[in-house]
């Protein structure tokens, strides 16, 4: 299959006077069209300024990242802009949904942006929320909502547009267990029968059941890649937050 998603040598480094952190160091990674990968390791790994990278958000010191072909490090800052509303799915930790929206208007607002707020579109944001469990919550506004259906809000928002890449940092990071496995669930369901691509950050090994491969990060390096069915389901097995190994 196509790569929907390459990363070639992509680094990020911080400076604090003449201290250097590499977040990410040399990360190259290929992901197909369809595919559904977790991107796991403990906290300080890189995983998170990965993703940000891999969004568009942050620019890269060293190396690329390429969506469809598409170079994100030569478009302009509103090229990029433009490419990453029409093309990429985001959630971050912090929903960021709009006070003042109900959850049907938080999602529906995507569409707006998109200029694809139709009859149609207005009824996948419904199907979307109802899909996540909540069929209950539509006129609900966020400060009405619990952190986890704000979640879900938000990742529902995420993927009303349809884009091809769909890129989630840690979206069960305010759910309980069973309202976790639901919405990975859905998520990894989504993201195979429309032909996507997703991309997870967790902690929670857990949710690796979902996945088609899980990358670890250690130190902002790629150590390890498990593709083997048995292998992700042993690990998710084993469960647990993810740490540095010794």
């Amino acid at each position: 299959m196509p790569d929907a998603l390459t990363t070639k040598s992509i680094t990020k480094i911080y400076r604090t006077g003449s201290t250097e952190i590499r977040a990410v160091d040399d990360v190259s990674i290929r992901v197909e069209i369809g595919e559904f990968v977790a991107l796991v390791g403990p906290s300080g790994s890189g995983k998170t300024t990965m993703l940000a990278m891999l969004a568009g958000l942050l620019r890269p010191s060293a190396g690329e990242a390429l969506i469809n072909d598409q170079n994100l490090n030569q478009m302009k800052d509103s090229e990029r802009t433009r490419f990453r509303l029409r093309n990429i799915g985001f959630t971050l930790q912090a929903n960021n949904l709009v006070s003042y929206l109900t959850a049907r208007e938080n999602v529906e607002l995507m569409l707006r942006l998109n200029r694809r707020f139709d009859k149609h579109s207005q009824r996948r944001a419904r199907e979307l929320l109802v899909r996540l469990g909540l069929a209950e919550r539509l006129d609900n506004l966020p400060s009405q909502l619990s952190s986890g259906e704000q979640q879900r809000v938000a990742i529902a928002r995420a993927l009303v547009h349809d884009p091809g890449i769909v890129l989630a940092d840690e979206p069960t990071a305010n759910l309980d267990t069973e309202h976790a496995f639901q919405v990975v669930e859905t998520f990894a369901n989504l993201i195979h029968e429309q032909n996507r691509t997703g991309i997870m950050v967790t902690h929670d090994l857990r949710m690796c059941i979902y996945v088609d491969r899980v990358i670890q990060l250690v130190d902002g390096q790629l150590v390890r890649t498990i593709s083997d069915r048995a292998e992700i389901e042993a690990l998710a097995s084993a469960g647990g937050p993810v740490v540095k190994p010794h």
